[in-house]
């Protein structure tokens, strides 16, 4: 009965995501028929799926797209969930678990795991041959540690006024982050935050190991699925480490940091577009116009 209702559900939400997806083809080729006001929402399971649309929605793409980093800039960093799914993974205790000094954070969930079973002790090859176990346990972690996360990991302030701030001035968003695609939906889905952002079009640390590889999947993704080429000068990283804007810069995007973990004069050694100092929805959005447009400059240092 539970497998014919979650068939039943799936099939559900395919068919929605269908409608929705040819509702949006119609409209964008000039159908007079199809009114530009629409929205499918469906519940299936603890999932939220949502499709809206409005004038400001079909001109999104001329606004921009932000990208935005997850942990650390969205929400609190944790590394709970990294420690559960090595140990599980490579059978060593929590306790024993060792993280490199560097090598953390603004890195991939993958490489991540493979040095920190390096620096526990598991031999390198070893290591290399966990990763399979490791995207299982920690899909597994994530899911047990759903109640969890939403009491030791909540949004940071601005997070979410944000995001619906930014969306309101017709920028596509979508997320780069070194979280697994299985870790960043949870994380993401449990804070309230993927109401407005097109994770069809993120980078995740599931597609590359190398973090400097994931704007190209974000562009190719974004081009797919838009239709038109990602302008790099139209995208702007908002992340909160010295390697987002490292990430940022490689790809040619425009990056803002946001001062949750290091202070505003140790990220703006690192030279980027904008350091602000909270997630402030109305200087986020001026930071970001400002960044986007013909000519700006940033809105705050």
């Amino acid at each position: 009965m539970v497998a014919s209702l979650a068939s039943m559900q799936g099939l559900r939400r395919a068919l929605l995501y269908q409608v929705a997806i040819a509702i949006y083809g119609r409209h964008r080729e000039g159908d007079p028929g199809v009114s530009c006001i629409w929205a499918i929402s469906t519940v299936v399971g603890a999932r939220t799926l949502r499709w809206t649309c409005d004038d400001a929605a079909m001109n999104r793409s001329s606004a921009g797209l932000v990208i935005w980093d997850v942990d650390g800039t969205l929400i609190p960093a944790d590394l709970r969930w990294l420690t559960r799914a090595i140990a599980r993974a490579y059978g060593i205790a929590e306790s024993e678990i060792v993280f490199p000094d560097k090598k953390v954070h603004g890195y991939t969930d993958e490489s991540i795991a493979v040095d920190t079973a390096i620096a526990s002790g598991v031999d390198p090859s070893s290591a290399e041959a966990g990763i399979p176990a490791f995207r299982q346990a920690i899909a597994a972690v994530m899911q047990e540690g759903r109640q969890e996360l939403a009491e030791v990991q909540p949004p940071y302030p601005g997070a979410a006024a944000s995001i619906a701030k930014l969306h309101e001035h017709g920028f596509i968003q979508t997320v780069l982050t070194g979280n697994l695609r299985s870790a960043a939906e949870v994380k993401l889905d449990v804070a309230g935050l993927d109401d407005f952002l097109d994770l069809r079009v993120g980078g995740f640390g599931s597609d590359a190991r190398d973090r400097f590889q994931l704007p190209a999947v974000v562009a190719q993704r974004y081009s797919a699925i838009y239709g038109d080429p990602l302008d790099s000068a139209r995208a702007i990283v908002i992340g909160d480490a010295p390697n987002d804007i490292a990430c940022a810069r490689h790809a040619d995007f425009r990056v803002a940091v946001v001062a949750h973990r290091l202070g505003r004069r140790e990220l703006a050694s690192y030279e980027p577009d904008v350091v602000l100092d909270s997630l402030d929805p109305t200087t986020v959005v001026a930071a970001v116009s400002s960044l986007l447009s013909a000519g700006g400059t940033p809105a705050a240092r």
